[in-house]
C-alpha cells in the first residue's frame, strides 16, 4: 500500500494532486500547530494585470499553538464574494471559467466553520472533477498507535508503519527530513518525488509556475490535467 501524508492545503498546487494520484491511501496531517502565512488557508492564482495574487480562507483569533484540527473559519461570509470576484479576471479568456467557479463556490460553501473540513472538501472536488481517487483519513481521528518520533521526519515513517504501507511518498521538498536506513529498517520503500514541470498557455496572461490548481483547472481540460498525473504516475 502506497501511502502519502501531508497538511491539508487550501486548492493546492498541482504537485499535490500528482501526490494523491500516486498513492492508495492519504492521511490528512491535521494535528500539527497551525503556521500563519503558509499554505492551509491561503494559495496563489493569477493577478488581473501581471503576477499572482493570493486568495485568502480569513480565520478566527487563535492561539499561537493551535492545531490545523481546530482552525476556524471567521463567521464574516463576505470573504467567500471577495475571493469568488478575485476569479472574475478569467472569465473572458480561461476556457473553463464557468465549471472552474462553480467548482470553487461549491466548495466554500460547506457550511462549515472548521478549516481542516473545509479543505478536506475542496480536495474532495477537485479529485473528483479530475477523476482522481481520493481515499483519506484524518489523523486526528485514526488514535493510532506510533512507535518513537525522535523528529520530524519520524511522523511519517511511524504514520507508515502503523497502518500497514509498504511505501511512504514525499514531495521533493521534504526530501531533508528523512532518514532512508530507517524506512529500509522497517521494510517501507520511502519513494521522493521527482518535480516535472507541467505548462500551459494563458492567454493575455504570463504564465507563473506553480500556482493554485484552480489557475491550472481554469486553462487545462480535466481529460489533460489526467492524463498528465497518469504519465507522471508511470513514469514514477
Amino acid at each position: 500500500m502506497k501511502l502519502g501524508i501531508m497538511q491539508p492545503y487550501f486548492f493546492p498546487y498541482l504537485g499535490y494532486f500528482e501526490l494523491i494520484h500516486q498513492c492508495d491511501r492519504w492521511i490528512v496531517f491535521d494535528t500539527p500547530q497551525y503556521i500563519r502565512h503558509g499554505w492551509v488557508n491561503r494559495n496563489r492564482i493569477l493577478h488581473p494585470n501581471t503576477g499572482w495574487q493570493y486568495v485568502i480562507v480569513p480565520t478566527q483569533r487563535h492561539g499561537r499553538t493551535t492545531p490545523i484540527s481546530d482552525i476556524r473559519i471567521t463567521g464574516d461570509s463576505r470573504w467567500r464574494s471577495k475571493l469568488l470576484g478575485q476569479l472574475q479576471h478569467y472569465k473572458k479568456r480561461a476556457p473553463f471559467f464557468d465549471s472552474v467557479q462553480d467548482l470553487v463556490a461549491t466548495g466554500l460553501d460547506n457550511g462549515d466553520e472548521h478549516l481542516c473540513r473545509l479543505n478536506i472538501r475542496c480536495l474532495e472536488l477537485v479529485c473528483e472533477y479530475l477523476g482522481i481517487p481520493f481515499l483519506w483519513s484524518r489523523y486526528s481521528e485514526m488514535e493510532l498507535e506510533l512507535g518513537p518520533v525522535e523528529g520530524p521526519g519520524d511522523w511519517a515513517l511511524r504514520i507508515a508503519e502503523a497502518t500497514g504501507a509498504t511505501e511512504y511518498i514525499n514531495p521533493p521538498g521534504g526530501a531533508t527530513l528523512f532518514d532512508p536506513a530507517k524506512f529500509e529498517a522497517s521494510g517501507i520503500q520511502l519513494t521522493i518525488q521527482s518535480p516535472v514541470e507541467f505548462t500551459y498557455d494563458c492567454d493575455g496572461y504570463d504564465y507563473e509556475p506553480n500556482l493554485s490548481i484552480i489557475d491550472v483547472m481554469m486553462w487545462n481540460a480535466p481529460d489533460q490535467i489526467g492524463q498528465y498525473l497518469e504519465l507522471v504516475r508511470i513514469n514514477s
